[in-house]
């Protein structure tokens, strides 16, 4: 096939993040094509029914605030959401504790917990009622090329597309960012992540729980299946020779490590679906932009889940970017112009190589193995637990009230 097809913006990666993108541009009118590898889309008469998917995603106020202004949410909430209004974190080899509340800052919910299958699907519904927005499955991106004032994206199938502006959404591993020539720093951070959906002896009563191991943290996410609080996805981030050990157990005996690894809190554990598995590799892109080229999402960055912040970092990095890009167009600015790319860069680059360095510096101070270390962060848990303001000020920054976000998500 020999073909060249043209448009103003080109994001590679159907995703959440690049879905949400294409998304926002769509809304104010600017043509987009979204090039995505996955051969089919998803069927939405099948999301959010039966037992809940393995991959979910803790969706901020902020997150929520931007799928409601694309339309989305009241779609995702009749599906299925698992709002949650508190959070307790404890220290799995001391008595440090803290206990976080909505009410503390005048929320109903901390967030909510929805599977990353609903989202797309509700996203996707989305696009395709957007005119000017094309989306192509089955679409292998192969090379990638500058040219004067665009970029030239070459598929499998031999097929060119151009666009003054490409944006890689293409995941952690980005063949784009590769082709593009975009170093990235890549920390090993020790740990594999197992991934299950459970149901629960008691009740989790709306709130998201971690306890910190000695081999990494455990977090029970809160999930209501018709209206029944006795599920919970878990994310088991541990040492790949422990994860090992534990894949190797029956379900009744991993059941078991887990319900003993939670201190019993919520009771004997039934494990309902298979444990998944995936390395946990923390990245960040040297740089987010080349001419015409853009990054957003985990093709940026990639963070360990320890805070459940992945997803709405990239929600964020789309929502700035589309309100860079349509400013630049209000401006009769060139969309793929180095200056846009560059404010887009500075907004987004600062916060998430501080949310990094945050999960980074948790992760490290509670795999620590010193006796100080461990008796200063269960007496800093314990004492941040009695002071509210800062209590406040930590649960507005897990909500992602962080410095100055996009129109969309305020």
């Amino acid at each position: 096939m020999d073909e060249t097809t043209h448009d103003e913006v080109i994001v590679v990666g159907g995703g959440m993040v690049g879905s949400a993108l294409a998304a926002l541009l769509g809304e104010a009118g600017i043509s987009v094509t979204v090039l995505d590898a996955r051969s089919t889309p998803l069927t939405r008469d099948d999301v959010g029914y039966g037992l809940p998917a393995p991959r979910v995603s803790a969706l901020t106020p902020v997150s929520q605030r931007l799928l409601t202004h694309l339309g989305v949410w009241p779609w995702i909430a009749e599906r299925r959401v698992s709002p949650y209004q508190g959070m307790c974190v404890w220290d799995g080899e001391g008595s440090g504790e803290i206990a976080f509340a909505a009410a503390d800052i005048g929320l109903y919910e901390l967030g909510h917990i929805v599977e990353n299958d609903v989202i797309l699907a509700a996203l996707e519904a989305r696009l395709e009622a957007l005119p000017s927005v094309t989306q192509r499955l089955d679409a292998r991106v192969t090379g990638l090329t500058r040219t004067a004032d665009a970029q030239e994206v070459t598929l499998d199938d031999g097929s060119r597309w151009t666009a003054p502006l490409v944006v890689a959404a293409d995941g952690a591993r980005s063949p784009l960012r590769h082709l593009a020539g975009i170093d990235v720093s890549e920390r090993e951070t020790g740990h594999v992540a197992l991934v299950t959906t459970l149901r629960c002896e008691h009740g989790h009563g709306g709130v998201a729980r971690q306890v910190f191991l000695p081999d990494g943290p455990l977090a029970f996410l809160p999930l209501r299946v018709e209206e029944d609080d006795h599920h919970c996805s878990i994310v088991w981030s541990t040492r790949p020779e422990h994860a090992e050990r534990l894949l190797a157990l029956a379900p009744d005996a991993f059941a078991q490590a887990l319900g003993d690894a939670m201190e019993g809190r919520l009771g004997k554990i039934e494990v309902l679906d298979e444990v998944h598995n995936f390395t946990l590799i923390q990245r960040h892109a040297r740089e987010y932009t080349a001419p015409g080229l853009a990054l957003i999402g985990d093709a940026a960055h990639s963070i360990h889940p320890l805070a459940g912040q992945g997803v709405n970092l990239g929600f964020l990095d789309a929502a700035v970017l589309a309100e860079e890009i349509t400013h630049a167009r209000q401006r009769g600015v060139a969309l793929g112009d180095a200056r846009t790319l560059a404010r887009y860069a500075r907004r987004r680059r600062g916060d998430n190589a501080a949310m990094l360095a945050l999960m980074d510096g948790f992760r490290l101070l509670f795999g620590a193995k010193h006796p100080a270390l461990r008796l200063i962060r269960n007496v800093g848990l314990s004492s941040t637990d009695k002071l509210m303001p800062l209590k406040r000020t930590m649960i507005r920054q897990a909500a992602g009230e962080r410095g100055e976000l996009p129109a969309v998500c305020r």
